[in-house]
């Protein structure tokens, strides 16, 4: 069945530098996604931050997708790093309903959950969470219906991107806090996806492989995302919104939306509480439409979702 939704089968990578807020504008969208009738997966895809689910209204965490195939190779495991080996997953092609009942999770308003896994509970030694990045790099689920939509929550920084994230993204949204480093980061994004639409290949020569070099590009030229787009998040006043939208629009980032500081927010991260869908859900919701509007107006070269 084919759907005429604006976001219908979209993979939305959410990016920023630690402390800008993807988590909570992970959730915002995902519930403004829902009032707006999308199916919605999220990818916990932050090996570090916790509280996520909970934020979503979540009691049980679910287990580490990690576990489920076959834990890291750093480990003794199965999931390699997709820098040093950039071969697909096996089996990551999955559907919710197959999964063990610990490894997923639904929220009240019907926002299904999996985690790719933490470095916490790995214990010395297991510093690398490249096997997690992976696992959200090849993971697509298959029963969620035309009209669904995935957002992955990926860990701070740029380290996602170039171990490719950007590669199975449809769009990234670069959270964008009134800090230097948050509109640096959002401005390397929009470099780094005008490099891989230009042909520019990724970092190569610690394959040995001339098969994996050629995989490794492939990948990367064949990306389907589209551009980055901002999302401007603790925004105090009307003059640093200006500056923000300034500063990206120089170099041709837009913003499609702006999410204003809202200490209650902080508060319920810190009590381990989920959001309350009053505060800046009418926000979230024009971001979504703004989104829709941008996805309509650009034509996708084609859905990720199945």
């Amino acid at each position: 069945m084919t759907s005429h939704k604006p976001l219908s089968g979209l993979r939305l990578g959410v990016f920023g530098k630690g402390g800008a807020g993807k988590s909570t504008v992970t959730v915002l969208l995902a519930r403004a996604l829902r009032a707006r009738g999308y199916p919605v997966l999220v990818v916990d895809a932050d090996s570090s931050n916790v509280g996520l689910a909970a934020a979503l209204g979540i009691e049980r965490e679910p287990e580490p997708l990690l576990q489920h195939f076959g834990g890291a190779v750093f480990s003794g495991g199965r999931v390699t790093c997709p820098v040093d080996d950039p071969e697909p997953l096996a089996g990551a092609t999955i559907a919710l309903a197959d999964l063990p009942p610990d490894y997923v999770a639904c929220n009240p308003d019907g926002i299904w959950l999996v985690a790719a896994g933490k470095l916490g509970p790995l214990g010395p030694g297991a510093g690398c969470d490249g096997p997690m990045a992976k696992i959200v790099r090849d993971l697509r689920v298959t029963d969620l219906g035309p009209d669904a939509v995935v957002l992955v929550d990926h860990k701070a920084g740029m380290e996602d991107s170039a171990r490719g994230a950007l590669t199975t993204v449809d769009w990234a949204l670069a959270v964008v806090d009134p800090t230097t480093a948050a509109l640096a980061m959002a401005l390397n994004l929009s470099r780094m996806i005008a490099e891989m639409q230009t042909g520019i290949p990724p970092a190569t020569r610690h394959l040995g492989s001339p098969r994996l070099v050629d995989l490794a590009v492939r990948q990367f030229r064949e990306a389907p995302v589209e551009d980055v787009l901002a999302v401007l998040n603790r925004v105090p006043d009307a003059p640093t919104e200006d500056y923000l939208r300034a500063a990206l629009g120089q170099r041709d980032v837009g913003v499609i939306g702006v999410l204003r500081e809202t200490p209650a927010l902080q508060a319920q991260w810190l009590r381990g509480e989920r959001l309350h869908s009053n505060l800046l859900g009418a926000d979230a919701v024009a971001i979504v439409r703004s989104l829709e509007a941008w996805c309509a107006a650009m034509a996708p070269r084609h859905r990720s979702v199945s």
